[in-house]
């Protein structure tokens, strides 16, 4: 039976999909992006979308009974490689013992032209 995970903490669905899915014990989000979720605002930078991209996923996390420290995969979008040490150093903030598994790719676009997505799978 899969539940769906909805919290107004993290960013609105911008298309025909659910913020997260709670299956089997289990915790699938969806792409969080870098929006203020009060405001609708994209902050300006990497460093600052990093934070508020991986600070949206940890909430989301929350509402579906979770966190970050259950985590067991992610995967981060950036726009720029470039940015690959500075994203590492805001995530490890948030990410902290027994990392989990990471993919990081680079990509040409992402949806509100952000600069980073997050998305993460958790155990319950």
């Amino acid at each position: 039976m899969k539940k769906i995970i909805s919290t107004d903490k993290a960013p609105a669905a911008i298309g025909p999909y659910s913020q997260a899915i709670e299956v089997n014990g289990m915790v699938f989000t969806s792409g969080v992006i870098p929006v203020d979720p009060a405001t609708g605002v994209i902050p300006e930078g990497i460093e600052a979308q990093a934070k508020q991209a991986i600070g949206n996923l940890a909430a989301l996390l929350e509402a579906a009974g979770t966190g970050t420290e259950k985590v067991i995969k992610t995967t981060v979008f950036i726009k720029e490689m470039d940015d690959f040490a500075l994203v590492n150093r805001i995530y490890a903030e948030y990410f902290t013992g027994d990392f989990p598994a990471r993919s990081c790719v680079e990509v040409a676009r992402l949806p509100k032209d952000v600069l980073i997505e997050i998305e993460a799978i958790a155990e319950k």
